[in-house]
């Protein structure tokens, strides 16, 4: 008898040691299903839209003003694409500008707030408190619109250039504190130590120990870099005047405008333009495919960064 009751005990015990120790996050099969099934359902309803503008620039200006817009076109056209590349090496231009200072952009973003940010981090940083309070500072209040055309034009020279596209936008104050607050929780100051003792100066420390620990920051500082810097269409509305530096999105900006007077003036301009020819809605729908893709493409890459840069970044201050 006072052995089962001996065994009766252990496994009671056991059966509850198991329940304690299991997961208080996992989740039943039902309900893991069913978190899966409308997890698929909301990822449908969110690229149902993407499909139908895609389908929608490969559509026909006539079939779409007559059908509206459907899943499967009934008269496919390329005429919207047409269009957008017909200026030849203007579009082109535009796209490569585009790149080029998205990506150098990004790459000085990516250094300036790393840099920026990891002497703040450092407790023994003795004007840590005062730099901090610059950017925070400079985040806050700005020296209005007046003060950063004539800096940019009459005292930096960025007016017609590439520079004019990316530099305004490659420092952010907020990307700043967030790194700041990234490198202090992924970083242990423990580590920083170890490594001066065994002889690593500041920058052997920071290129070898702090930047592989803050690979995950980094990476969302550059994809938010990136987006905003490929959607910026302010700096060259501002500061360019030559069509060979216009990016983009102020390329199809002035070209959507310029269909637009056309349309609008359609009377007055009778024999001069084919206007039945012009895309205007399948030419937005064209636009923007070739504006969003290349960020739709981009984000896969840093997916697995994204969530942990952002989130344990922005913990506390």
């Amino acid at each position: 008898m006072a052995t089962s009751a001996k065994l009766e005990s252990r496994q009671v015990y056991k059966t509850f040691s198991r329940r304690r120790h299991r997961d208080v996050l996992a989740l039943s099969p039902m309900a893991n299903a069913l978190l899966n099934v409308l997890l698929i359902f909301f990822c449908i309803l969110t690229l149902i839209p993407i499909y139908v503008i895609v389908i929608a620039s490969v559509t026909s200006e006539a079939s779409l003003a007559a059908n509206g817009y459907r899943l499967w076109p009934q008269e496919f056209s390329g005429m919207a694409y047409r269009f957008l590349f017909s200026q030849g090496s203007i579009v082109i231009t535009a796209y490569m500008n585009t790149i080029i200072s998205t990506v150098v952009g990004t790459i000085m973003s990516v250094i300036m707030v790393g840099l920026y940010a990891y002497p703040l981090s450092r407790e023994n940083f003795k004007f840590g408190t005062f730099f901090t309070f610059f950017a925070f500072f400079t985040m806050l209040f700005s020296g209005g619109l007046v003060s950063y055309y004539m800096v940019a034009r009459q005292i930096l020279q960025l007016q017609n250039t590439l520079w004019a596209l990316f530099l305004p936008s490659a420092f952010s104050p907020f990307w700043v504190i967030v790194m700041r607050t990234f490198y202090k929780l992924n970083v242990p100051n423990e580590v920083i130590e170890a490594a001066r003792i065994d002889g690593a100066g500041e920058w052997r420390t920071f290129i070898q120990i702090v930047l592989p620990l803050s690979t995950p920051g980094l990476a969302t500082v550059a994809l938010f870099s990136a987006i905003g810097i490929w959607n910026n269409f302010f700096n060259a509305l501002l500061l360019v005047d030559d069509a060979q530096y216009y990016s983009l999105q102020f390329t199809i900006y002035t070209t959507l405008n310029n269909i637009r007077f056309l349309l609008e003036n359609a009377d007055k301009m009778q024999g001069l333009v084919n206007l039945s020819e012009l895309p205007s809605q399948t030419f937005r729908m064209a636009m923007a495919v070739v504006t969003v893709g290349p960020i739709i493409l981009a984000y896969p890459f840093f997916q697995r960064f994204f969530i942990k840069g952002l989130t344990i970044g922005a913990i506390k201050g």
